[in-house]
């Protein structure tokens, strides 16, 4: 059944690829985070 490994390797690749979209959206909140504290402690110190 050729067609079937090959609706399994599109799933995976689907999975996979919300996987690296969920990463690239943690890691862009995580900068995000960081920056706004790095600018909270700048314009508040004495």
């Amino acid at each position: 059944m050729p067609e079937d490994a090959d609706r399994q390797r599109l799933a995976l690749e689907k999975k996979r690829e919300r996987y690296v979209w969920y990463y690239l959206a943690y890691f862009l909140f995580g900068i995000h985070i960081v920056a706004f504290v790095m600018i909270y402690a700048v314009l508040h110190a004495k």
